[in-house]
């Protein structure tokens, strides 16, 4: 097992300890768009834990310095991605904006808030990614503001295909902290769940849409 395998592991231990992820395939959670799901994840959880949120901190800085290098700033996502990105940013000496989900209802009607320069480098933070269509609205918005994205590190994924698909076509890295099928492997060996479990929460990840009606 390599170092990235092992913090993976880690950090999927973290989520299920805090139940920033919980697991309930018998008693579905319903999301925004519908879907039913036997995993909800709110990885905000984080931030009430100095040891996690630490650790998730020094993650983050030691994959934005091996796999992009330094940027000119650090961009969190509104609102997952907002706290634990400046956090990054304090880290790394950076300046720090976030980017809302949309434009301000009143005064500037910013979605950039903060300092940005046309020609600025930045890595973009958030906490959980799903289809990825949130995160890379940010990222697009970064772009028409004549930033340079150098790519996205977030907390989890839920590995859907349709998100890797988004990622690629928008052209932009994504490295994370830990995902979906890491998330399983420990909580199988920590017999959080047993090996029937197992197949019907890959089963949804294979048709979220359908799963469950």
């Amino acid at each position: 097992m390599n170092v990235q395998e092992e913090s993976g592991l880690k950090v999927a231990e973290f989520l299920l300890q805090i139940k920033a992820i919980e697991l309930r395939p018998d008693q579905p959670f319903t999301w925004a768009s519908g879907w039913k799901s036997p995993i909800y994840c709110d990885n905000r959880k984080t931030l009430s834990y100095p040891k996690i949120r630490t650790y998730i901190r020094q993650e983050f800085v030691n994959i934005i310095n091996e796999e992009y290098g330094k940027p000119d700033l650090i961009a969190g996502v509104a609102t997952g991605g907002i706290a634990i990105g400046a956090l990054v940013a304090q880290d790394l000496g950076l300046p720090f904006v976030y980017v809302r989900s949309a434009e301000k209802g009143h005064g500037l009607g910013n979605r950039i808030e903060g300092a940005v320069e046309p020609g600025q480098s930045v890595v973009v933070i958030e906490d959980l990614i799903s289809t990825g269509k949130s995160s890379l609205s940010a990222v697009d918005v970064l772009r028409k503001s004549g930033l340079t994205v150098k790519g996205m590190v977030a907390i989890f994924s839920y590995g859907f295909d349709v998100a890797r698909q988004n990622f690629e076509e928008a052209g932009v890295a994504l490295h994370t902290l830990t995902n979906y099928e890491t998330l399983l492997k420990h909580a199988v060996s920590a017999e959080y769940i047993s090996m029937n479990t197992v197949e019907r929460l890959q089963s949804w990840r294979a048709n979220p849409a359908e799963w469950g009606n």
